[in-house]
């Protein structure tokens, strides 16, 4: 534990994921959620003052060095860049905004301020992730052909009763809210995305979100690569898969499991990958599974960045980067 004071705005499930990390990582100073029962509860319960509005626990907590953003989606952008304002550093849950100009924003309010803007991207520290980044930047996989993405989940009527998900305005869409964190790992191991072609369906939601439940998309690579996403959440009654499929000039990886925490395949020329750290289990959302539960190492890389001059794993440039790929597959469906 070090000194570094948090404040924690939303506190939804992933809100209360990340205050167990920021207890043990830092000091809880303030909480903030719309909810004032909730927002009342945990504040009693942590001994540290609650609000229902961010103007005001920004206002008095001028003396904090972290904000952690756990809002919807659609709010990402308004509340990281209130609490930037505010001389706060800001860590931000996934999808980093809603819009490209939203991210823009966001970053020159970092600039700005001189405080460092981290994005939640915790399927990079899956074991089986790290390992094959790590082949393909020492070049064992050759020249990269071709990738697969297949995002294969379910997510029912109960998930989206009563709540901002499958709102356009707060949720934006199934890649916003749950395979952001895949389509980031394309940009991570592969590269930035020219072109998007994609097809999509509300095929078994309609009158329960405002968008698309499947879709397919074709994608090209600037360095030529050329690729597929394949996602859904209609797996009938639970989640089925979440795999990245590579196929490179000296050789071929899948990395699968529900959520990339599984090295299903690999045939590379002269190399095996030998050994892999057991990962950590899901994050829990009551009925459902997310991805891999990572946020422990995004804490420990903030502090690492805040206290002893680290690297940030995830920049607001990159968080930025999924957004404008989610942005060129979403233009371009007809």
């Amino acid at each position: 534990m070090n000194d570094l004071k948090f404040v924690l705005i939303g506190l939804g499930r992933i809100g209360q994921r990340h205050l167990q990390y920021i207890k043990k990582y830092g000091v809880i100073t303030a909480v903030c959620d719309v909810d004032a029962a909730k927002a009342s509860k945990i504040g009693q319960e942590e001994k540290c003052p609650f609000y229902v509005s961010v103007d005001e626990l920004v206002a008095k907590h001028r003396d904090a060095h972290v904000a952690s953003i756990c809002t919807p989606n659609g709010l990402h952008a308004e509340h990281a860049i209130k609490s930037l304002r505010g001389g706060l550093h800001v860590l931000c849950e996934k999808p980093m905004a809603l819009t490209v100009q939203d991210c823009g924003e966001m970053i020159k309010e970092a600039e700005r301020a001189n405080r460092r803007l981290f994005i939640v991207k915790q399927n990079r520290f899956n074991p089986p992730v790290e390992a094959v980044k790590k082949i393909i930047d020492e070049g064992r996989m050759g020249k990269i052909y071709s990738i697969q993405l297949s995002c294969f989940w379910n997510r029912n009527d109960d998930y989206y009763k009563n709540s901002w998900k499958g709102t356009l305005s707060l949720d934006g869409g199934t890649l916003f809210t749950q395979f952001s964190h895949f389509v980031d790992l394309l940009y991570w191991m592969i590269g930035d995305i020219k072109s998007a072609h994609a097809f999509t369906g509300n095929f078994h939601h309609q009158g329960k979100i405002e968008f698309e439940d499947t879709g397919a998309v074709a994608v090209q690579f600037y360095n030529g690569v050329v690729g597929t996403i394949n996602y859904t959440v209609n797996s009938h009654q639970k989640n089925m898969e979440g795999s990245l499929t590579i196929f490179g000039e000296k050789g071929t990886v899948k990395i699968g499991g529900q959520y990339l925490n599984e090295l299903e395949y690999q045939n590379i020329e002269g190399y095996e990958i030998n050994e892999l750290p057991a990962g950590n289990p899901p994050n829990n959302y009551g009925q459902y599974q997310g991805s891999m539960s990572n946020h422990g190492k995004v804490y420990e890389n903030l502090i690492e960045v805040l206290t002893h001059q680290g690297v940030i794993a995830t920049n607001g440039y990159e968080g930025l980067k999924t957004v404008e790929i989610i942005d060129k597959i979403y233009s371009s469906v007809e």
